[in-house]
């Protein structure tokens, strides 16, 4: 099988590796940090904005692959305190609705450009 890779104006990676990757019908989207693609920096300093603009860089490369955050089966949050956790699920779920996806959260004791959370997902297309 080989690999289709999916790219994003309004995503940006800050490594060497693909923003998505499809595989069958199944498409995997490395981790999105606050990064504003737009200019490259971390785009907010409270977790919750930050975790804000995470979901948005992940939408942006759903879109740029045409599916939705409806089509994520699967997310995994990365955070560096987890004592942020209540309120990463308060934006967790203004963006994500019932059914929601599988999810694991786990607290990691650094995350590039020491931002405070990052996420990755894993969506279908059917």
């Amino acid at each position: 099988m080989a690999k289709q890779t999916v790219a994003a104006d309004q995503a940006a990676a800050i490594g060497p590796y693909s923003l998505g990757v499809w595989a069958g019908d199944l498409l995997f989207v490395s981790g999105q940090t606050p990064i504003d693609p737009a200019t490259g920096t971390v785009a907010a300093t409270t977790v919750v904005d930050q975790a804000h603009q995470s979901i948005k860089n992940v939408a942006a490369i759903l879109a740029a692959a045409g599916l939705t955050l409806d089509h994520v089966v699967k997310a995994t949050l990365f955070i560096k305190d987890m004592n942020d956790f209540a309120a990463i699920n308060e934006v967790y779920a203004s963006h994500f609705r019932e059914p929601y996806p599988a999810r694991s959260c786990v607290e990691v004791a650094r995350l590039p450009r020491d931002v405070l959370v990052e996420i990755e997902v894993v969506a279908s297309r059917v």
